[in-house]
């Protein structure tokens, strides 16, 4: 990720605490002014790029996991390939997934599942939280690593067993300054955690960073001495390469070798590989880096794919190496509301140097799968899976707990349950504006082209509170479109923000259950709502919802769908 270090400084000094979430109708602050309940949430992707059929024995589609799923890490223990994938302010966080054969990820749960593992109090959601996991598996003592940055509170890893019966506590580890740390177990027994970090001594000039690498005591939990600045500034140094960040540090035949990420996440992101004899350098730089990127491209591509760079690489047990890495999927320009999402490319391998894809060549929606067999049956698509693709669901809240797809903005106060009821929120709204847990649950939005609809059964009215659909990318872009209540009567009402809040819509609406329905499609989008025993009734069409790209709003993250509630500013 690009980070401005004065506003990294600035969130490692915040404050933290922790807050207990458990499903129930009463908000800790011991009130519960409002309350608003959904029977369902229906979300359709409708993506023109996904509409071509294909082979799914012998193809796949990138991304490979759609929406808000960037900064990917892989490894493989056996026959099960294991991702995880940064969160920002998210709860919980780090995504995990497991899949067979690279292509077909199953959803898995999360690394930080309670709050004791993943403080995020005051922490902004679009760049604060949670940056770039590492996954690693040390053969010798049977256990699972993820290592990565908070960056309100520092570096820390958390470790397993087996993924699939939670993780430990955070083991912080206070040498590591900077962020985007990764482990290395090596053969000999030793490990090593490579990390961003600013330079030593003078910056030469603007956006110069460096990676450090620490030997890591793997009895001990801990860095041992002090760190070796292996690379300052990057590749082609007198060009004045900036932010290189994302390290990995690998091992193969007689070499180590480090992928960064270099030149920023935007437009300009690209991966560059060095290898070394041993992990304290030399280090040598590969001729023809970069070994990915899309910077080099015309902007007349059909279904372009920008933004490529943090890569993570994983051999699949045949000898064929593969990349996952982030980009994006813009509608115009640089514009996409679906955020950083995961890629998959194979590696092909030249006089002992990697490289992802060659100079001057897209990143393509459909590839062939080579090496490790396909393991998806026609029962089990990507696209039925819900990761990838046009897919479609839809969840009723009848279950005791939501479906692992929803997650919070920072840790979650008890504002909801599930159940026959359906999903009930109750307590007491906040502005979007504030750094703290909104009444909602959230979704992300994974296709340029979409629709999502839910069925809003209960709402206590209350002025200056608004209940329904919340469309968020941050504190200053978010779209909120629910019921309200003016001059003592209900109304629907949709107000956009970006910087400002607008009302651009609104309409009087009867008590009762009300549907509402939102249909992206690039740039504009479309509210629309049914009372109950009515029709469908347009609330808005053609908004600008370009305020929800990530290049507009800032940070790192994807739009978010939420259900719930929060106070609004006319």
């Amino acid at each position: 990720m690009t980070k401005n270090y004065l506003l990294l400084s600035l969130l490692l000094c915040l404050g933290w605490h922790q807050t207990q979430a458990q499903p129930s109708g009463d908000n800790q602050r011991g009130r519960a002014d409002v309350t608003c309940a959904f029977s369902y949430f229906t979300y359709q992707g409708q993506d023109q790029r996904f509409a071509t059929p294909y082979d799914h024995s012998r193809q796949y589609l990138n991304p490979v996991r759609s929406g808000y799923y960037p900064d990917p890490s892989v490894c493989r223990v056996g026959k099960t390939f294991y991702m995880v994938n940064s969160s920002f302010g998210s709860y919980p966080g780090v995504p995990i997934a497991t899949s067979q054969d690279l292509v077909s990820w199953q959803p898995a749960g999360y690394v930080l599942d309670r709050p004791s593992q993943l403080p995020l109090a005051n922490q902004p959601i679009a760049h604060g939280g949670i940056y770039a996991p590492t996954i690693r598996y040390n053969k010798r003592n049977k256990t699972f690593y993820m290592i990565t940055t908070n960056v309100g509170r520092g570096n820390f890893l958390v470790k397993t067993k087996d993924p699939s019966k939670g993780w430990s506590d955070p083991i912080w580890l206070p040498k590591v300054v900077g962020i985007d740390p990764d482990l290395l177990f090596d053969d000999d027994g030793k490990a090593y955690i490579v990390h961003n970090a600013s330079v030593t001594g003078k910056q030469a000039y603007e956006g110069q960073t460096a990676i450090r690498l620490f030997e890591f005591d793997v009895k001990g939990d801990s860095t041992r001495g002090n760190f070796t600045e292996i690379v300052r500034g990057g590749t082609h140094v007198e060009e004045k390469p900036i932010w290189i960040e994302g390290p990995h540090l690998y091992k193969r035949g007689h070499y180590y070798y480090l992928m960064c990420a270099e030149g920023g996440t935007a437009e300009h992101h690209s991966e560059v590989i060095f290898r070394a004899k041993k992990p304290q350098g030399p280090w040598e730089e590969y001729s023809g880096n970069p070994i990915l990127t899309q910077r080099d491209l015309g902007e007349d591509l059909l279904d372009p794919v920008t933004c490529t760079g943090h890569a993570d690489l994983v051999e699949d047990g045949t000898g064929q190496w593969w990349a996952v890495f982030l980009g994006c999927r813009p509608y115009e320009g640089n514009l996409y509301n679906t955020g950083r999402e995961t890629f998959l490319l194979p590696v092909t391998w030249k006089n002992d140097w990697p490289a992802i894809l060659e100079h001057g060549k897209a990143v393509q929606t459909f590839n062939a799968k080579k090496g490790v067999q396909l393991k998806v049956r026609p029962s089990q698509t990507p696209e039925q899976l819900g990761i990838t693709g046009n897919f479609s669901y839809t969840d009723r809240f009848d279950s005791t707990a939501l479906n692992q797809r929803w997650t919070f903005v920072r840790n979650p106060s008890a504002f909801y349950a599930t159940g026959t009821g359906g999903l009930v929120i109750s307590g007491l709204p906040t502005s979007l504006s504030v750094k703290e847990n909104p009444l909602a649950v959230f979704i992300h939005q994974q296709n340029a082209s979409f629709t999502a609809e839910t069925e809003m059964t209960q709402q206590s009215t209350s002025a200056k509170t608004v209940a329904g659909m919340l469309l968020l990318q941050g504190a200053n872009a978010n779209i909120v479109f629910g019921k309200t209540l003016r001059h003592g009567k209900p109304v629907l009402v949709l107000q956009r923000t970006e910087k400002e809040p607008v009302v651009i819509a609104s309409a009087p609406i009867e008590t009762g259950s009300v549907k509402l329905r939102v249909t992206g499609d690039g740039r504009w989008y479309s509210f629309y709502y049914q009372p109950q025993g009515q029709d469908w009734k347009v609330l808005a069409t053609g908004v600008d919802a370009s305020n929800l790209s990530t290049t507009k709003a800032g940070g790192f993250i994807g739009t978010l769908i939420g259900l719930g509630m929060c106070t609004i500013r006319e």
